[in-house]
């Protein structure tokens, strides 16, 4: 099996799990850091799916998630490549410093656009399998 397949079923648990938390009834400070957390492990897996797909379709030349991200546009699997690299953006930033009030919009951006951007990825994916 390619291993962009095997990733995916990681990449599909990861979302599922994100999802999971978007879905709670309430959601205190705690909950919203697991579920900041959880974004940044889908994402993690998201493009690293990505670019194992590229690889095995012959793109060697995507290196980092940017890249990705570009050459995945280029190649019809996101459809809108700002929300993705908006998504980096947002990911890099909690990777590098903390600050609630960004992680409140960040998490924001993640109920909004972010999870369901992972979930058409994994849709776009699961047709390609």
């Amino acid at each position: 099996m390619e291993r962009w397949k095997q990733r995916l079923g990681d990449f599909k648990k990861a979302h599922v799990k994100l999802q999971e938390g978007l879905n709670r009834s309430e959601i205190d400070e705690l909950i919203r850091d697991a579920i900041i957390k959880r974004f940044e492990f889908t994402f993690e897996l998201a493009w690293k799916t990505l670019k194992d797909y590229l690889e095995e379709h012959g793109v060697m030349d995507a290196a980092n998630p940017k890249k990705v991200i570009r050459k995945t546009f280029q190649e019809y699997l996101l459809i809108n490549d700002e929300i993705w690299l908006k998504m980096l953006e947002d990911r890099n930033t909690l990777s590098h410093n903390y600050n609630q009030k960004m992680s409140e919009s960040i998490y924001v951006n993640i109920k909004e656009n972010y999870c369901q951007a992972l979930g058409d990825l994994i849709t776009t994916l699961e047709k390609e399998l």
